[in-house]
């Protein structure tokens, strides 16, 4: 069979699988499935469903959790656990919402080979409830005073590590080191040197490292991937992304618990490295804020998108990172700022062209935050023949300057400003998010994804990945490399945004390029930032 461009064109939303796609612009449907099928194959254009993974067969993995406060139990639930309390308040949000279906949908999940044994939590309060929630008739978790102590009894196969960013890198060494297995949240390390430590230990472990960026299971990503690889868009030179948020669980002002105390709280464990401070329930619960336990929007939610934008384009560390910023929109003690914007330069990434070679090379991913207003703003990839909007949803929009698709626009075949191609895995399936800070991680597809219209967990996929790995060897879709990749490009926002300067990578050496008399991990580590406190500090001396 003979195909044209224009019926190319027109095929290239026909997909035959899950939710719906379409070419916005057709000025006739193609006629039959079969059509539909083969100008698709023509094309070799299709969206992505997740890995099939081997089943997690034999004795049950069995999992401690260190860490069970908002996002330890979020991964308890992907594990196939959710608390009484969880259940009970997602009864009567049903009951008051009938489209709120989070129980029914958990009730619905598949169920994973794992026992949970142990909890290790510095809150008395939660250690308790999870221990209450999970015990039977037949078996009692064991709470463990210390993440040693669990991890050296003998009694855990793995470990999920969801606790302050300070700790999840000691943590982790600890866990390969014994080698047991690891799940452990972003970012993958608080400091450079750490990044480093952590790189070796799991190159010398036989425990399987995972780091929890649970969009590598999102549908929309792996299939922009395709897209990006097949040339669709061009030459990527430009892509924004951004974090829009406008309330008090946003900017991570959390409750804090009415039983919270020192006799509740084993203050100096939860201190470890960071300074030796007084009991302090505000730094406690809404640790993210300073960067003595936390790693600010560099580290919290940049990671989120550098990542899944890694993910699609492999696109490795920056060769420099400039960042600017400051606390603008709550001024309540923090010291990370609330507002950031962040570029990062990659001079030699190429994405192919449909220009004359040498042309088009290098590519700047901008990265812009605010904390003070909830205005949606996409995540774009800008190529010149065509920008691709990313989400859970994947749009994509020829350019009216394009080289790929001059005749076509010229044509009128394409206009610029209707979609060639959208995807929506979602396509009648209704959803209701309980709040501004789910809608942001809804919209970024890093709550769920969608196989066969249906929602599922992408961080139920996730770990169901690690434990599959664990039992059937393989590799896990972000690993040490993707989470070294992760953290040192972090790291270099962070230091960019206390120095007030330009942060380089030196690729060939694997380190960042030296600033004579600064130590990269004490500036990190330090309250704010850097220039003004030196400044502070010569002017008190």
């Amino acid at each position: 069979m003979k195909w044209t461009r224009r019926d190319l064109l027109k095929g290239l939303g026909g997909l035959p699988i899950l939710g719906a796609v379409w070419w916005a612009g057709a000025a006739s449907s193609v006629g039959s499935r079969k059509e539909r099928t083969e100008i698709l194959e023509q094309l070799n254009i299709v969206p992505s469903l997740p890995n099939a993974v081997p089943g997690i067969g034999g004795e049950p993995v069995r999992v401690g959790v260190i860490g069970f406060g908002i996002r330890g139990e979020q991964l308890c639930r992907a594990l196939g656990f959710a608390t009484n309390e969880w259940r009970e308040e997602m009864t009567l949000a049903a009951q008051e919402d009938p489209n709120i279906k989070a129980l029914e949908d958990f009730d619905k999940q598949e169920k994973l080979n794992v026992k949970l044994v142990g909890i290790c939590d510095v809150f008395d309060v939660r250690a308790e409830k999870f221990i209450n929630s999970f015990s039977t008739d037949d078996f009692t978790p064991k709470r463990y005073t210390t993440y040693k102590d669990m991890i050296q009894s003998g009694d855990v196969d793995a470990v999920v590590i969801a606790t302050p960013d300070h700790w999840h890198a000691p943590m982790s060494i600890e866990a390969l080191n014994n080698n047991v297995h690891v799940y452990v949240e972003k970012p993958m390390t608080h400091t450079v040197e750490e990044t480093y430590r952590l790189r070796e230990a799991a190159k010398n472990s036989k425990a399987v490292f995972a780091v929890g960026h649970q969009h590598r299971q999102t549908l929309s990503f792996s299939t922009a991937r395709d897209i990006v690889e097949k040339g669709t868009l061009g030459h990527i030179s430009l892509i924004q992304t951004n974090t829009n948020r406008n309330d008090d669980n946003g900017a991570w002002n959390y409750d804090i618990h009415e039983k919270a105390s020192p006799e509740t709280i084993d203050w100096e464990q939860f201190l470890g490295s960071a300074p030796q401070v007084p009991f302090n329930k505000n730094h406690f619960f809404r640790w993210r804020k300073w960067w003595a336990y936390g790693s600010g929007l560099s580290g919290d939610l940049l990671t989120h998108d550098f990542d899944r934008l890694n993910c699609v384009l492999n696109m490795g560390i920056p060769s420099s990172v400039s960042a600017s910023g400051g606390v603008y929109t709550h001024k309540d003690g923090r010291n990370v700022p609330d507002v950031i914007q962040v570029n990062m330069e990659f001079p030699e990434y190429s994405t192919g062209s449909s220009q004359v070679q040498g042309k088009e090379k290098g590519m700047t991913f901008c990265y812009s935050a605010t904390l003070g207003n909830g205005f949606n703003r996409p995540t774009i990839l800008m190529g010149h023949d065509a920008t691709m909007e990313l989400g859970n949803n994947l749009t994509v929009w020829p350019d009216g300057g394009s080289t790929r698709y001059a005749d076509m626009l010229e044509n009128e075949k394409m206009k610029p400003n209707v979609p060639i191609y959208q995807y929506n895995p979602a396509a009648n399936v209704p959803d209701a998010i309980s709040s501004a800070t789910s809608q942001y991680f809804a919209d970024k597809g890093l709550m769920w994804t969608y196989i066969d219209g249906v929602r599922v967990d992408s961080t139920f996929l996730h770990m169901r990945e690690w434990l599959s790995v664990i039992k059937n060897g393989g590799q896990v879709s972000c690993g040490i490399k993707e989470g070294f990749e992760e953290a040192i490009s972090a790291h270099m926002a962070g230091l960019s945004w206390k120095l007030g300067r330009r942060i380089e990578w030196d690729p060939e050496q694997e380190q960042l390029k030296p600033i004579e008399g600064v130590d990269f991990d004490q500036v990190l580590l330090a309250n704010g930032n850097w220039n003004m406190q030196q400044e502070t500090t010569e002017t008190v001396t």
